[in-house]
């Protein structure tokens, strides 16, 4: 099953500026997806959108996109609710454009409501934003609905395993292995998380990886280069099973870190089919 690797953001090294220069960059790297960092605002220009689509496409690159931080479908502030859907509905309409398949969403915070209110409230207003979609003709989009790293945020796997049922599939996890590491204080169990994720039929899994800083004994939102929480368990994981995934790398090494990935998943690829 393909594999796809590549950054969050424009990588480093390119040579020189915009759009072509980052994916010339990527292929020549022997990277296949990048994901546009529209967390603090939509940068490109229309003619910029275009000629992503088409150079993507020519040269075998998957794209996503990660929306806005300034995202809370459960604030108790409303017009906060619909500016929030009107930058989902955005990134919609661009990931349209230029065939991304899915956009990576920091849905809410709980705030003052229970889990299970604020379940409600979150599946009600994804479903306002579907509605929408469906009224714009666009049919082949998935909302990528994160997993967050703070408990006070919503977004456990369960939560989003639940919306994604309930939805029929137009929600679906978007999985940050280091925020899952930690939210649950530094552990993680690599084979539960895609045995749930295979479970409910998923058959290709977006997701994010870095490494995390500590804060005392705790490990938090904060990227550093890879190494807690571990890639290898991950990778042997995907070789065994034959997974099909899109691994965005998150890292302050962008482009370096996406090719240690590569690297370590041809190697345990290599040493498992010798057997």
């Amino acid at each position: 099953m393909p594999i796809y690797i590549g950054t969050q953001g424009f990588p480093i090294t390119a040579r020189g500026k915009g759009v072509k220069a980052a994916l010339y960059r990527l292929n020549e790297l022997g990277l296949n997806a990048l994901e546009l960092d529209f967390v603090h605002g939509i940068y490109l220009s229309h003619e910029e959108l275009n000629t992503l689509s088409v150079l993507a496409k020519d040269l075998g690159i998957r794209l996503s996109i990660h929306a806005p931080y300034y995202i809370n479908l459960c604030s108790e502030d409303k017009g906060i609710v619909e500016r929030s859907k009107k930058r989902i509905l955005k990134c919609v309409e661009i990931a349209d454009a230029i065939d991304a398949d899915t956009i990576a969403i920091h849905s809410a915070s709980y705030g003052k409501y229970t889990k299970e209110q604020a379940y409600n409230i979150v599946r009600d207003n994804y479903q306002q934003i579907i509605d929408s979609i469906k009224k714009m003709g666009i049919k082949n989009i998935t909302l990528g609905a994160e997993t967050m790293a703070k408990a006070s945020q919503f977004g456990t796997l369960d939560e989003l395993l639940r919306l994604y049922k309930d939805l029929a599939g137009w929600v679906k996890p978007y999985v940050d292995f280091a925020h899952i590491f930690a939210r649950n204080n530094g552990r993680i169990d690599y084979a539960k998380i895609l045995d749930m994720l295979t479970s409910h039929g998923i058959r290709h899994i977006n997701s994010h990886f870095t490494g995390l800083a500590r804060k005392g004994y705790r490990y938090v939102d904060k990227h550093i280069p890879i190494g807690e929480p571990a890639f290898e368990p991950l990778a042997l994981e995907i070789v065994r099973r034959n997974l099909s995934i899109t691994i965005i790398c998150e890292s302050p090494l962008l482009e370096l870190d996406s090719l240690r990935m590569k690297s370590i998943l041809e190697f345990i690829s290599m040493d498992v089919n010798s057997y």
